[in-house]
């Protein structure tokens, strides 16, 4: 029991996860759905509607809806029963996203490209997954190749003395294909098991940021042709469906890998999720609800489904 003005413990991951998606949680609107306690053809119509309100998407929306019905058509339901059968059906198209980034120790070092548009959270994400890394015992060098904002360069050199990596960086304005290139000969010098590159962050219709992006793709694979062995995509949750838009441009550019989603922690669009795992099929390695360092967590499907609906 906690004595009087001892402070509440710090919330969990989870707990985290289920306040943020509250808002979406809450678009939802299960219980005005089900006024007539029964899920007819007007509820399913009422709850896809529902759906793509929390931003899942046409497509997605209209599948778990269906999926929902399917075997319990005109039957009753309570809002509670509801949010759990919704829960498991969005649960089903998440999970084949559910898969944790994995280090090949036989690429040394494993090259990260990591990408994204402005105000993603890019640098600070490559912080919190260097930190992770080290704590796993490998040996990490971080590339601050986001040379137009000397403030990333900055951020990024105080997660590395943090996380106990090494970061190379240049001045600002420094070529960034040319930092990338020479980070990973670092890389290889000093035998670190893992190099992530920071990158500038880029609006998806400017073609000019996309060829730099793909340039320094380009450049690195002239010191090791597998490289960049994973292409991270940092995507803001606050974004919406703007990030299918995103993933599109990005994928064109440089072979995405797998998605970050950051920003649940206040976002009334985690829906976006399933429209992303839906439509595309790519890993989603991590989701972050803050800024700390244990504030970004390996995707768990059940859990995120569960604080999207508001399931227990």
């Amino acid at each position: 029991m906690r004595q009087f003005g001892e402070a509440p413990p710090p919330l969990t991951f989870f707990e985290k996860l289920k306040e943020g998606l509250a808002k979406s949680a809450g678009s939802l609107g299960l219980a005005d759905i089900l006024v007539k306690k029964k899920l007819d053809a007007d509820t399913v119509a009422a709850l896809e509607e529902a759906l793509i309100r929390a931003d899942l998407g046409t497509v997605a929306a209209r599948d778990v809806a269906q999926a929902v019905a399917k075997g319990r058509y005109d039957e009753d339901i309570s809002t509670a029963e509801l949010r759990k059968v919704l829960a498991v059906e969005i649960a089903s198209v998440l999970r084949p996203a559910e898969k944790p980034l994995v280090i090949d120790r036989a690429k040394k070092p494993f090259v990260i490209l990591v990408a994204g548009v402005n105000g993603t959270g890019k640098t600070t994400t490559i912080g919190k997954v260097a930190a992770k890394l080290v704590r796993d015992g490998n040996k990490v060098v971080l590339a601050a190749g986001d040379t137009f904002r000397a403030a990333a360069i900055e951020q990024l050199q105080i997660w590395g003395q943090r996380a106990g990596a090494e970061v190379y960086a240049r001045a600002p304005g420094a070529d960034a294909a040319g930092l990338a290139f020479d980070a990973l000969a670092r890389a290889h010098a000093i035998a670190a098991d893992v190099l992530l590159i920071d990158t500038a962050g880029r609006l998806q219709n400017k073609a000019g940021l996309m060829a730099e992006l793909e340039k320094i793709a380009r450049v690195i694979k002239k010191l090791d042709p597998g490289a960049p062995h994973a292409v991270l995509l940092v995507l803001d949750a606050t974004t919406g469906q703007n990030a299918v838009a995103q993933v599109q441009a990005f994928a064109a550019a440089v072979p995405v890998t797998g998605l970050v989603m950051t920003k649940l922690d206040g976002s009334a669009k985690g829906g976006i999720l399933v429209a992303l795992a839906a439509k595309f099929a790519l890993p989603v390695h991590f989701i972050g609800v803050g800024e700390g360092e244990d504030d970004l967590q390996p995707f768990a499907a059940d859990a995120f489904a569960r604080a999207l609906t508001g399931a227990p």
